[in-house]
């Protein structure tokens, strides 16, 4: 899958070891960049879905559209589709299958 990052702020600080393990600690920082690697690494989003790991979901109410992958606990990172246009399926729900670029928008607690 291709990444991205929704601000060059979020982008510098994943993208600088240090700076990743200042925000995140060292375990967060490791989670991290685990999650990248199985992101690349996949084709698309339902490559990833059943992986016990990441637990990844689609979220609801507020963060409708986004998705969230787990990181170090509380810590999620959340993400959206980017692919143009956006891959539904027939009923409006998203086609896993399709989901091949993301857009990662925050790293946060979810549960705040």
């Amino acid at each position: 899958m291709d990444v991205i990052y929704r601000t060059n702020k979020l982008k510098k600080v994943v993208e600088d070891p240090k700076a990743l393990d200042k925000k995140l600690g060292p375990v967060g920082a490791k989670k991290f960049r685990q999650r990248i690697s199985e992101f690349l690494a996949a084709y698309c989003l339902e490559d990833l879905r059943n992986l016990p790991g990441p637990r990844i979901h689609e979220l609801s109410g507020n963060r409708d559209e986004s998705f969230s992958a787990d990181l170090k606990h509380p810590l999620r990172l959340l993400f959206i589709p980017h692919n143009q246009p956006e891959p539904r399926k027939q009923d409006g729900g998203w086609d896993w299958n399709s989901i091949t670029k993301i857009l990662l928008t925050e790293i946060t607690d979810t549960h705040e």
